[in-house]
């Protein structure tokens, strides 16, 4: 069976695939400090809770934007499971992808993962919007290619700064309110925050789908949203045109089936 790890710089995901199945999936808050023994108790037990043998996993992979969390959690990787992990962005781990890009380094691991597996998916052209730490917006051309994004900060950060900037405003859920026009100041920042995000998104997503086609790249077949807030934004929008939460771990399956089969 096959350990895929995500790792973002808010959470980590871990997920157990047997074949292309998910048997389990488990979140822990990102922390480069956490050793892979520290990993591997809480681990254990999550899998034994439901149901899997940890001394199944003979493969493992990873997905990580954290360089200072690699250490640990290929070691735990090596040493736990007795497989030494493939590592997105490492040479030599096959994509199935090609970024075309000024600068391909720089970009995320997951960003190119979410790209395989909605290609995969849907076919191309097509937009994916990750709703995370950071909301991104990337775009994949007809062949697979990675063409590019736009990167806004992430709706918890916009949060953040607006609570910590104005002392008379308080820090509030993301809801989706049922009016623009709020009558408290929560009220207000509530509608501000998801009513503009849902403008940032259209916005976006409709300036990349004009230059898109200008550039020849052509109109996106489809958008799709993937993150812990896929689904609340995805209900308040047509432009969205599916969701799909396993996005990243999926991707990570397809990358190890292209490494691994002979």
């Amino acid at each position: 069976m096959l350990l895929a790890i995500d790792a973002g710089n808010t959470n980590t995901v871990f997920a157990v695939f047997e074949g292309t199945e998910c048997r389990g999936c488990w979140r822990a808050a990102t922390e480069a400090r956490r050793t892979s023994d520290e990993y591997a108790v809480w681990l254990d037990n999550v899998m034994r809770r439901d149901g899997l043998d940890p001394k199944d996993i003979d493969q493992a992979i990873i997905a990580s934007v954290v360089p200072s969390a690699n250490f640990n959690l290929s070691r735990l990787c090596t040493e736990r499971y007795s497989s030494r992990p493939l590592i997105i962005g490492e040479d030599g781990v096959y994509l199935g992808i090609e970024p075309l890009l000024d600068r391909p380094d720089e970009v995320g691991a997951d960003r190119l993962v979410n790209a395989v597996a909605a290609f995969d998916a849907m076919g191309g052209p097509l937009i994916v919007v990750d709703f995370g730490t950071a909301t991104t917006f990337d775009v994949v051309d007809a062949e697979g290619n990675y063409r590019g994004a736009a990167i806004a900060p992430g709706i918890n950060l916009s949060l953040d700064a607006l609570h910590q900037a104005a002392a008379k405003l308080p820090k509030v859920d993301i809801v989706r309110p049922a009016h623009v026009i709020g009558k408290t100041n929560v009220a207000a920042m509530q509608a501000g925050i998801f009513w503009g995000y849902v403008g940032l998104i259209e916005g976006l997503v409709g300036r990349m789908r004009a230059e898109m086609v200008g550039s020849g790249i052509g109109a996106p077949r489809s958008v799709v949203a993937t993150g812990s807030l896929a689904s609340l934004f995805g209900q308040a929008t047509t432009i969205i045109d599916r969701v799909d939460d396993d996005l990243t771990l999926r991707g990570l399956c397809i990358i190890n089936q292209l490494n691994r089969s002979p």
